[in-house]
């Protein structure tokens, strides 16, 4: 019997499984180039994604597992999922919505993180649509799903452009009145998964502000200005220049966690997010997002533990995080933009990676 690899090395049945009554699978995308995007409905979870460094040579720029198993059993239950209803956290679990208060499970510290015990990360989606170059994932979020008001639709697709552009869109509607925020959490290396650090990397991110937060990762609040402190990255600065230096906010998040307020004349406007680019392959990696912020995450947490893809482990900081979204805790702060939707409404959202060789700049 022949089995099935993708050009990742991925082998197709151990994506195979019944989960929650559910079948799981690995579903490949590939372009014109020759480049590839490996997707597993279960958690909408890009698995890896392949593109051209500056020799040519394809390399997987993501973090992730080898089978489904491995996926159910990861200390790392967020690589490359698809976070909700509320990716990023929400203080002590708790929001008052339309004059009624709900209390969330708390799964991060005090705090309710990524859409509590069981988010849109653990679930198994439908796939609707899938061609040669896109799937479209469908999540139907029953009223009361993980303390959440509403049935709530979501729909999720990934396009792999033949311009080496990876492009997720999303789309959601609800029969009550409920809170959203959805994000891709891909781990990147640009290096190539497995790489041990992303110290190297060069980032500019297009924010002139961020939001600090207390010791458990919840904003104060107010925004400051990232000029004059190791979170500016108006101009490139590699990862790993100013990340131990002694920062209070640095020390709360072990390194960068932390939302940006992307520079836009609208807060839903498409644009230019910033780049990052890797000096060993090349491989630059420009992002644009109709999103209002962008969390910084540089995987501090991460342990090593566990071998990942091809049996490499990930350690401290091997991996960065651009998780475009609506800002942490914005049910309780109403003067971030609103992540509640209502019925009659429709979420859209979309957010594009597109890599690329060449001009750093």
């Amino acid at each position: 019997m022949n089995k099935m690899y993708s050009k990742s090395g991925l082998l197709v049945d151990a994506f195979k499984k019944t989960v929650d009554g559910r079948q799981t699978g690995l579903y490949t995308l590939t372009n014109r180039k020759g480049s590839e995007l490996t997707v597993t409905n279960y958690g909408a979870k890009i698995v890896s994604l392949m593109v051209p460094d500056k020799n040519g040579t394809m390399v997987d720029v993501v973090l992730g597992h080898n089978t489904i198993d491995e996926y159910l059993t990861s200390e790392e239950p967020y690589f490359g999922a698809i976070c909700g209803r509320t990716a990023n956290r929400i203080a002590n679990g708790h929001f008052t919505l339309e004059g009624k208060e709900y209390q969330l499970a708390v799964n991060n510290g005090p705090n309710s993180l990524h859409g509590g015990i069981k988010g849109f990360n653990a679930v198994v989606w439908e796939v609707k649509n899938l061609t040669g170059q896109s799937i479209e994932l469908f999540y139907l979020s029953a009223d009361g799903e993980e303390g959440f008001p509403g049935n709530l639709s979501v729909t999720v697709t990934y396009i792999l452009t033949d311009d080496d552009a990876l492009d997720i869109r999303y789309k959601a509607i609800t029969d009550k009145t409920t809170i959203l925020n959805l994000t891709n959490h891909s781990y990147f290396n640009l290096s190539g998964q497995g790489d041990p650090s992303v110290g190297d990397h060069l980032l500019m991110l297009n924010a002139d502000n961020y939001l600090p937060t207390d010791n458990t990762a919840i904003p104060y609040g107010d925004a400051e200005l990232v000029k004059g402190t190791p979170f500016d990255f108006t101009d490139p600065h590699t990862i790993g220049e100013r990340i131990g230096n002694d920062f209070q906010q640095l020390h709360f998040g072990k390194g960068y966690d932390h939302t940006y307020l992307l520079n836009k004349s609208t807060t839903d406007e498409y644009t230019y997010a910033g780049y990052c680019l890797s000096p060993k392959t090349g491989i630059k990696m420009e992002m644009y997002t109709n999103e209002p912020g962008i969390q910084l995450y540089t995987g501090n947490w991460m342990t090593g533990n566990f071998p990942g893809k091809k049996g490499k482990h990930y350690p401290a900081r091997s991996a960065v995080c651009f998780e475009t979204q609506h800002y942490p805790d914005s049910v309780n702060r109403p003067e971030y933009p609103s992540v509640v939707l209502k019925p009659g409404e429709t979420f859209e959202s979309r957010t594009t990676y597109r890599f690329l060789t060449g001009n750093p700049i």
